[in-house]
């Protein structure tokens, strides 16, 4: 019994269901698992289905989406009282982010049942509301990833065309090796996500790495920055 009050004081704690009745509460309360997460670990994975809500308690955690390159986002961070997992227990999709601990996390789980009885009728005209609120959700997510990678690729492109002189060849260089870290710092993105940037530059024949360490930047390299 002491863990249903333990429970069912939590519940009530959260934002999430301060509006549930006392009935439905009781219900969540004791259906619900506590459960730890490590830093670094995922609580919900993008393109997988998880079928239950997680709330967190304590902690933090990022909310990370990777395009079909494996270039990642940021799109959000998330700290105790926010929860994941209820888009796809709405309409039954797979997750559309990835979302991992930053530090050690308590999170309290919602199987699918136990959150489809605090959800209105799946006949009724505020499900249909609620399914197409999520379906435009999930679009504004995919539209905030590409934008936000243009926008890191047009940083580090204008970054390296600053950096760069001609060469005798009248080729535009980078003399100096290019640090990532360095190069991260300067327009505000992560050394990873510069790393990915950089790389993908190379293979698509906007820079090219030269014998003696130098870079060679491409004219091309402009439309991007």
């Amino acid at each position: 019994m002491s863990t249903m009050v333990s429970n069912l004081e939590l519940i009530r704690r959260v934002p999430l269901f301060s509006m549930l009745t006392a009935p439905q509460a009781e219900a969540i309360a004791a259906a619900v698992i506590k459960r730890r997460y490590k830093r670094g670990e995922a609580i919900v994975e993008q393109g997988k289905q998880s079928n239950a809500l997680a709330i967190l308690l304590t902690g933090r955690a990022r909310v990370v989406t990777t395009d079909a390159r494996g270039r990642e986002v940021i799109l959000a961070t998330l700290h105790p009282g926010d929860y994941v997992g209820e888009m796809s227990l709405i309409d039954s999709e797979p997750h559309s982010a990835t979302v991992r601990t930053e530090v050690q996390t308590d999170v309290l789980v919602v199987g699918r049942p136990e959150f489809a009885r605090c959800l209105p009728e799946n006949s009724s005209m505020a499900y249909a509301v609620m399914k197409g609120l999520v379906q435009r959700l999930r679009h504004a997510d995919r539209k905030i990833e590409s934008l936000a990678l243009m926008d890191v690729y047009g940083r580090v492109a204008r970054t390296l065309l600053e950096s760069a002189v001609p060469d005798r060849e009248g080729n535009t260089v980078i003399r100096d090796k290019v640090s990532r870290q360095d190069l991260a710092k300067m327009v505000g993105a992560s050394r990873e996500m510069v790393s990915r940037v950089m790389k993908d530059l190379e293979e698509r024949g906007y820079i090219e790495t030269r014998a003696d360490g130098s870079m060679w930047v491409k004219d091309r390299l402009n439309t991007l920055g």
